[in-house]
């Protein structure tokens, strides 16, 4: 190899940053090809597209007719299993719990006795009563004794004072007398009526020494031992007493569909400790008014329960089938449009020119909306419903 007497230079080396700037370079320059021959290409088309749309008529829609929907409405709501009646039982008289008949659980029948009292004191005012009625019987007797007295002696004056035997005066002492007797035997009676009622009272308070059920029933509840002080009135509780056949369903009925309860209507009970068992019931009565702080109106349904299956206090949910008061229409669910202007419907009209509408949901279903209010159910609705279909635009009807 020969060498050439002086010493070549090293290779030349491109920078990164020349590197980088020439892969700006050639983006760039594509870009600007990308937009002086694509883009312009592209609004041409798209003018084309736009006249022919025009000339064969507007966008291509597809239309529907609305389907008039069912007028009524299945829901499900929660309720509660309350008895048909309950009451708690209170003494009536005054006294001690001598014994009890009935425990929690037991059945019973109307007018069963279930406890028994001892009224020592109710005792002794009968006494006392029977004594007073016995000498108010007796002042009858006595005054009875005086008026007939008094009658006699008059009669006697009146045919001496008319002989002229005896004074004028003393014929009137003889008469106000025979008065006066007359108005005691009237104040005797009375009294005796007024003892005799005060008798018959007590004695009739006596009577609830022996406690009996007000009507057939559950005891829930049993509040007495032996020897327990009880007085009248609501301050000693003895038992409670409930009916659970039928039993009381009560659910709140929203308000949109309060005005179809009707007595009579049937109802589906299910409760999650018996899955998949319903109860069938009927709607007995509704409260006819809504509650202002849920808008909705409390509702009874009674369903049978003659084992007992259904517990008061149960949650339960409660299956009704209830008329809308108004008519609803079912439309795909890709018809409706919503936006900032809100739901609407597109229709098209017998010249082919699009129709905004403005529509109330009463209900989605997914697939299908129903409709409560905007439409008359005549209407060609835009089945693909778009915020570029304007109100007046021409459109062409696929069919």
């Amino acid at each position: 190899m020969n060498d050439p007497g002086f010493d070549l230079p090293p290779p030349a080396r491109v920078s990164p940053s020349r590197v980088a700037a020439f892969a700006v370079v050639v983006v760039v320059v594509f870009a600007i090809a990308f937009f002086v021959g694509w883009l312009p290409r592209r609004q041409a088309r798209a003018s084309l597209e736009s006249a022919q749309a025009e000339l064969l008529g507007g966008p291509r829609v597809e239309v529907v007719t609305p389907k008039l929907g069912s007028s009524d409405r299945a829901l499900t709501l929660p309720g509660s299993v309350q008895p048909l009646q309950e009451t708690v039982v209170y003494a009536r008289a005054n006294g001690y719990v001598r014994k009890w008949l009935v425990d929690i659980g037991d059945k019973v029948q109307d007018g069963q006795l279930i406890a028994e009292l001892d009224t020592p004191d109710l005792d002794q005012q009968i006494d006392q009563a029977r004594a007073q009625l016995a000498q108010a019987q007796a002042g009858i007797l006595q005054a009875k004794a005086n008026r007939e007295f008094s009658s006699l002696t008059y009669d006697r004056y009146k045919t001496l004072t008319s002989q002229g035997l005896s004074a004028p005066a003393d014929l009137d002492q003889r008469k106000a007398q025979a008065q006066v007797d007359e108005a005691n035997l009237a104040v005797a009676q009375a009294s005796a009526n007024a003892a005799d009622a005060n008798l018959r009272h007590l004695v009739q308070l006596k009577a609830f020494a022996r406690v009996t059920s007000p009507f057939a029933g559950t005891v829930t509840a049993r509040m007495i031992e032996i020897g327990t002080l009880v007085t009248s009135g609501n301050a000693t509780p003895l038992f409670k007493i409930a009916t659970m056949d039928p039993a009381r369903v009560f659910v709140q009925v929203p308000q949109d569909v309060a005005p179809g309860v009707r007595a009579g209507q049937a109802a589906r009970v299910g409760v999650r400790e018996y899955p998949g068992r319903d109860f069938t019931g009927s709607v007995t009565r509704a409260a006819d008014e809504l509650d202002p702080s849920t808008r909705t109106m409390n509702t009874e349904v009674r369903v049978p329960n003659g084992d007992g299956t259904l517990i008061a206090g149960m949650y339960a949910e409660v299956t009704m089938t209830l008329p809308l008061s108004h008519r609803v229409v079912e439309i795909p669910a890709t018809a409706v449009v919503n936006d900032s202007k809100g739901m609407r419907v597109l229709t098209v009209d017998a010249d082919d020119h699009v129709h905004v509408a403005p529509v109330v949901i009463e209900q989605d279903n997914g697939a299908t909306m129903d409709i409560a209010s905007g439409l008359t159910g005549t209407e060609r609705i835009v089945k693909l419903g778009t915020a570029e279909l304007t109100e007046g635009t021409r459109v062409t009807v696929a069919h």
